[in-house]
């Protein structure tokens, strides 16, 4: 049997070599049948390998359903379950996440799929350079605290970053790519990981394949098979590499073993702190791997095939950029997240969407337009925003700045003005119709001594203490006048004639009012399948 370690210094328990099961559905050809991967599953734990590890992103989704099936039967009390979040491939484009909601989300999604109450290890699988590590960890810990995961782990990680991480909780693992072809991690992340107590978990721990059947590798790779670009296996990268391969198959015969065996045995002899998860769709493969567990190198040995891995060409990977050599995050004083927004608004929001939100957390405001020339929020929005104690703050409350100037903002207007084109009112017989009810507020205005401007305004701010209207101008002059706003003093029989007036406005305020409080409510929550 597969003797067991403990990885990393929490106590966890696994068996000294993994199964990486990210081929089994996805990246290296097309996804093999569930039936074959369950047999090769239920055979790698009844040999001793149970520590199993998958990811969100292989299929993406389906690897770990796949794992979820292959443990019924009482199979999941007999395993070691390692998963990963943070990677989101959607439409040939790849973005990493590690804010707080996503973390959550993410691992309630893993854990459905899995069908599982608890993940044991639960890995970042990219590092989030927006989100600095300790936010991501904050959220992590407190998955542990209400025991959705066991153990946290990073993947790809800087050394500055893991030990950011591990100062926030223990890091029980890295999963890194380690192998006699990749070798750039013994500098500075394997010193820093022993330091901090920190297990090591070398992904690829058999060159992507390469070290198995060497350049039959490529020459058989199916369709959808993402080996066949990475740089080292590419021109004369793969011509060199070829022969290091000749040179690891010449020993290995010499050793009585296979070339996987010798590759893997070199990964397992860097230490009791390694445990290499090597990935295969097949139960002889499997085996043959299983068996590097028997494999003893001298020292000697060791320092022979470490010299020959120096010659390896070719980068890992096709974009480096994910990997650990840039996953540094920002310093944690400069998130903005959490406790960093004092009340919540909302704008164009219908009266059923205000309630509902209120329900969740307080609305402080509603935003939205309200002007002589748009009142259709006054039947139901202000009398619901007024129930519930939410303030009003009306925008454009000038009217889109018609109320200012009248028609001279159109025949004023720059290039890039929307409201020469944009709007239902500004257009036509709308527009003439408009101009009247302009000159009406105009001669108002005169008689009170004020500008169009200050009467279209106070009659907003005299809609109620709650109303606070917000003007815009590019202009000191324009601003100055409005400010008189709050100076002019309107009877009710002068609210009632600018209402009367405000009422006779024609044309709708948008070209299409889906964009508006009228067309905003949102499906019930009931409905909503989150990410995963």
């Amino acid at each position: 049997m597969v003797p067991k370690i403990k990885l990393g210094s929490q106590g966890f328990e696994v068996s000294k070599q993994g199964l990486g099961c990210m081929g089994m559905s996805a990246f290296y050809g097309l996804p093999k049948p569930d039936a074959d991967m369950i047999k090769l599953i239920h055979h790698a734990i009844e040999s001793g390998v149970t520590f199993l590890d998958t990811s969100d992103l292989y299929g993406p989704h389906t690897n770990e359903i796949l794992i979820g099936k292959a443990l019924k039967g009482g199979m999941r009390e007999k395993v070691q379950l390692a998963t990963k979040f943070g990677i989101i491939y959607r439409d040939g484009k790849v973005e990493v996440r590690g804010d707080p909601a996503y973390v959550r989300s993410s691992c309630e999604a893993s854990l459905k799929r899995l069908d599982v109450d608890c993940i044991d290890l639960y890995y970042v699988h990219r590092i989030d350079k927006r989100v600095p590590i300790e936010v991501t960890m904050g959220e992590l810990k407190k998955l542990v605290e209400e025991g959705k995961i066991k153990y946290i782990g990073l993947s790809e990680a800087s050394a500055s970053t893991i030990r950011r991480a591990h100062a926030v909780h223990p890091i029980t693992a890295l999963q890194i790519e380690w192998s006699l072809f990749t070798r750039d991690v013994e500098e500075e992340l394997i010193p820093t990981c022993r330091e901090l107590g920190i297990g090591i978990v070398p992904y690829s721990p058999l060159g992507r394949g390469f070290l198995s059947a060497g350049p039959k590798l490529l020459e058989e790779a199916s369709e959808g098979d993402i080996r066949k670009f990475y740089p080292r296996f590419q021109g004369d990268n793969l011509e060199s590499n070829k022969l290091i391969y000749k040179k690891i198959c010449e020993m290995a015969t010499s050793k009585g073993c296979s070339p996987s065996q010798l590759a893997l045995a070199w990964v397992h002899h860097q230490g009791d702190d390694v445990v290499p998860i090597p990935g295969t769709t097949k139960i002889d493969n499997f085996n043959d791997n299983v068996g590097a567990l028997s494999v003893k190198l001298t020292p000697e040995e060791m320092s022979l095939l470490s010299s020959l891995a120096e010659n390896v060409k070719g980068d890992r990977s096709i974009a480096m950029a994910s990997t650990w050599k840039d996953a540094d995050t920002p310093p944690l004083e400069s998130w903005k997240a959490e406790g960093k927004i004092k009340y919540i608004g909302l704008s164009e929001a219908s009266a059923s969407t205000i309630r509902r939100a209120h329900a969740v957390h307080p609305i402080t405001a509603l935003q939205i337009e309200w002007s002589l020339f748009s009142r259709d929020v006054e039947e139901e929005l202000i009398p619901t925003c007024r129930e519930l104690g939410i303030g009003i703050v009306p925008y454009s409350p000038l009217g889109r700045g018609f109320l200012s100037v009248g028609p001279k903002l159109l025949e004023e207007a720059s290039e890039g003005d929307v409201r020469k084109s944009y709007f239902p009112r500004f257009q036509g017989e709308n527009l003439e119709s408009n101009k009247i009810i302009y000159e009406k507020i105009c001669e108002m205005a005169t008689s009170k001594g004020c500008s169009p401007s200050q009467l279209a305004l106070a009659w907003v701010h005299h809609q109620g203490d709650d109303v606070v209207p917000i003007p815009g101008t590019t202009k000191i002059d324009n601003f100055n006048d409005n400010i008189g706003a709050l100076s002019v003093k309107l009877t009710p029989e002068e609210m009632s004639l600018l209402s009367s007036l405000g009422e006779n406005v024609k044309g709708d305020r948008y070209v299409t009012m889906v964009s508006t409080w009228t067309d905003a409510d949102t499906p019930p929550l009931e409905w909503w399948k989150a990410e995963g």
